[in-house]
């Protein structure tokens, strides 16, 4: 792109919530930036319509009409762009345009946080076994059951599933009887399916939280876009993961 073309780096990085431009300047000038694959140099310009900016190798999302949706899931609610059962789905819960489709699963018992897109660089980055991005669950368990010492120690451990062993998980037994439990991988039914191993069912399962993102104001089957300051965030939170 000429020099005197496109929209100076620190800008558009600086509009998106990573500081000022100075910090922006700063970002760029340690090699933390690229465009296009490339390490951005002070002075680069873009093109924001077709340019890919990343920061820490994942993608900023600097392209205009990208959308970053998150919802609260209510049980029974498919989290799919489309269910051939004609059952109800996260996309008819959030505007029909643009378009978007959702970051991941959750079970159509389960219930809470979920983000959708039309970002699919950011969606596939997200997605990606490396990253692996804290997820944290509440559960209740079947018959208001508790875990015992040795249950918690073998979830902390990681248990074995059938399509192979889970990495260790972060878990705490409230008062109340439900259990906080954190993960990093996103397989399928796989909080169920690592109670069921130590011997309990779930009664119902709440996602509260996506890397740094958490909202306990938002009611069931309502949605609100992401704030620039929690995409950054959460981008931050990838590239992190990403390094571990």
């Amino acid at each position: 792109m000429p020099s005197d073309e496109g929209e100076r780096l620190q800008k558009v990085l600086a509009a998106l919530g990573w500081g000022s431009r100075r910090v922006c300047e700063d970002l760029i000038a340690e090699g933390r930036v690229t465009v296009n694959g490339e390490v951005a140099e002070l002075g680069r310009r873009v093109d924001t319509t077709v340019d890919d900016v990343a920061v820490d190798g994942v993608p900023i999302g600097a392209r205009p009409g990208l959308v970053y949706y998150l919802l609260n899931k209510p049980r029974g609610v498919i989290s799919t762009a489309h269910d051939p059962q004609g059952r109800p789905t996260v996309i008819d819960l959030v505007p029909g345009e643009p378009r978007v489709f959702p970051v991941g699963r959750l079970d159509g018992e389960t219930e809470g946080l979920i983000l959708l897109t039309n970002d699919g660089d950011l969606a596939h980055f997200l997605t990606h076994p490396s990253m692996g991005v804290d997820k944290e669950y509440v559960a209740l368990l079947r018959g208001g059951s508790r875990l015992s010492e040795g249950e918690l120690r073998r979830l902390r451990q990681g248990v074995d599933l059938d399509d192979g062993p889970t990495a260790p998980a972060k878990v705490g037994q409230r008062s109340d009887g439900t259990v906080v439990i954190t993960i990093h991988e996103g397989r399928n039914r796989q909080v169920r399916r690592m109670f069921e191993a130590v011997g309990h069912d779930v009664e119902r399962l709440v996602r509260v939280r996506i890397g740094p993102i958490v909202d306990g104001r938002l009611r069931p089957g309502a949605w609100r876009e992401l704030s620039l300051d929690e995409r950054r965030e959460l981008i931050r939170a990838m590239a992190e993961a990403g390094r571990r």
